[in-house]
């Protein structure tokens, strides 16, 4: 299973310690993720992560495309809806591809741990 990973600035923290309390199981995941975020789950968390371009680079769009393609096959994205800023990533393009193609989108810990469970669940059949 391929999981992307995004997180909005201010979630960008959230997202780590998310990663850390799942860090077995997203070890058996292949990743990808936008660029910094990427980085940091590399540096901080010491996973193995294919990164994008950063998010105001288009690395969201590059999700979106192998969401597309189907080479992606769910996405957490860590958004903040009070404080996003303006060159940050846009879910509204990815949620609506996701959609479109029938792949699970997270937005927050909840939510992307229940994902989690249920990718990890599936692949033990």
């Amino acid at each position: 299973m391929q999981l992307a990973l995004i997180a909005h600035d201010d979630k960008k923290s959230a997202m780590m310690e998310w990663a850390e309390e799942h860090e077995t199981l997203l070890h058996e995941q292949t990743l990808i993720a936008t660029g910094t975020t990427g980085g940091r789950l590399i540096e901080e968390v010491g996973l193995e992560v294919t990164r994008m371009a950063s998010g105001p680079l288009g690395g969201d769009l590059m999700i979106g495309a192998a969401v597309v393609t189907g080479e992606c096959d769910a996405v957490v994205f860590f958004r903040d809806p009070m404080t996003a800023q303006p060159h940050e990533p846009d879910i509204s393009a990815l949620l609506r591809i996701c959609d479109v193609h029938g792949i699970p989108l997270a937005t927050n810990r909840a939510s992307a741990t229940a994902l989690l469970a249920g990718l990890t669940a599936s692949e033990s059949r």
